[in-house]
């Protein structure tokens, strides 16, 4: 387990798989790092892929700037073909989503 304070560099990853992209995030998800993530899922939204995954289940930290990148490319998924689908996260990212009332408004699967 890591250290409390410690930071961990968000690597992201993204496969895609016929007609799915699949985007993991790994580390901490936060404003020194939010922009790699944003890059990633804008470019797959450009692309005519049925679904748009964002795995955070190696998020290890999350704040307000990942949760506010999320809900805004939640909104851009709605607006257009509703094909945005996430990852639940480790307990301590999904408690952020429930601390601001969230987790019920965005698309989770298991």
């Amino acid at each position: 387990m890591d250290e409390p304070g410690s930071h961990r560099p968000l690597t992201v990853n993204t496969t895609r798989h016929a007609d799915r992209c699949v985007i993991a995030a790994i580390g901490d998800l936060d404003l020194s790092s939010v922009a790699a993530l944003d890059a990633e899922v804008r470019a797959a939204e450009a692309t005519d892929v049925d679904q748009i995954i964002i795995d955070l289940s190696g998020v290890t930290f999350m704040d307000s700037t990942g949760l506010r990148l999320l809900v805004q490319a939640d909104a851009r998924s709605r607006a257009d073909s509703n094909r945005l689908r996430l990852v639940r996260g480790s307990r301590r990212v999904q408690r952020v989503f429930e601390l601001t009332n969230t987790e019920a408004m965005l698309p989770f699967v298991d």
